[in-house]
């Protein structure tokens, strides 16, 4: 799965708070994350996607994320949530 994916889903979140408490509910299918992004934000979320067994997909920029969530600001992550 890339970006087009996120582009096409029908329910998102976006930024670190919202994709970490949807998959610490596992309510999260897919998270994608930004290469660009502060290690020390993305690494405990990609350990929860880890543990929990959510896929994780990679931007190459925030730039790119927050573009791909429709949103106007760059995104760190965001996550496809299930139906």
């Amino acid at each position: 799965m890339g970006l087009d994916s996120l582009k096409g889903a029908r329910r998102i979140v976006t930024g670190t708070k919202q994709t970490s408490k949807a998959v610490e509910a596992g309510k999260a299918a897919q998270v994608f994350v930004a290469k660009d992004a502060d290690e020390r934000i993305l690494r405990p979320v990609l350990e929860v996607c880890a543990s929990n067994h959510v896929p994780v997909d990679y931007a190459e920029t925030m730039e790119d994320l927050g573009k791909a969530c429709n949103i106007k600001v760059k995104a760190a992550m965001a996550a496809i949530l299930k139906d």
